[in-house]
C-alpha cells in the first residue's frame, strides 16, 4: 500500500481514497481540503464538483491542464468537527510547462446534512522559494536542483 499523497501520512486506501471512492465521509474541513487536492492530482472533476457547495459550484470544471501536482502543506485551520464552518489555509505547490507555481490559498467550508462542502477560496500572496531553500515537494533536494531546475 502506498501513502496518501495528501501528505497526511496515511495508507492511500485509509486517508483520501476512501472519500473519494463514497467509502466514507470527510470529517472536518481539513480531511476535504486533503480529498480536494488529492482529487486535482488525479483529475477526477466528478468528485470535485460533489464536494462543492452548490452556491458556488461551476456547472463544468476542465482540468486538462497538464499539472504535475508536488505538494500540499496545511498552513492553518480555523474551525473544528462541531462547527459548520471552518477555513483551511493551504499552498499547493505544482509544475506546468511554464514552470514551478504555489497556489496559497484560504478556503471555506460548510458543513451541511452531514458533510463538507468547499464553498470558495481566497487567493493569498505566494512566494517562489530562493534557490537554495529546501524544495517544496519534500524532495530534501535545493529547490535549484528540483523543481526550480
Amino acid at each position: 500500500m502506498s501513502q496518501c499523497v495528501c501528505g497526511s501520512g496515511k495508507q492511500e486506501a485509509n486517508c483520501c481514497l476512501s472519500i473519494i471512492q463514497g467509502k466514507s465521509m470527510a470529517q472536518t474541513a481539513e480531511a476535504l481540503m486533503r480529498s480536494r487536492y488529492v482529487a486535482y492530482v488525479k483529475a477526477d472533476a466528478a468528485y470535485l464538483l460533489r464536494s462543492w457547495h452548490s452556491s458556488t459550484r461551476p456547472s463544468q470544471l476542465d482540468l486538462s491542464e497538464q499539472v504535475e501536482w508536488l505538494a500540499l502543506q496545511i498552513n492553518s485551520l480555523q474551525g473544528d468537527t462541531n462547527d459548520t464552518e471552518a477555513w483551511v489555509e493551504f499552498t499547493a505547490s505544482y509544475k506546468t510547462n511554464a514552470g514551478f507555481t504555489q497556489l496559497h490559498e484560504l478556503s471555506r467550508f460548510v458543513f451541511e446534512q452531514g458533510c463538507w462542502f468547499y464553498v470558495e477560496g481566497e487567493m493569498l500572496a505566494s512566494k517562489t522559494p530562493s534557490r537554495n531553500a529546501a524544495c517544496p515537494c519534500g524532495s530534501q533536494l535545493k529547490f535549484k536542483r528540483c523543481c526550480g531546475a
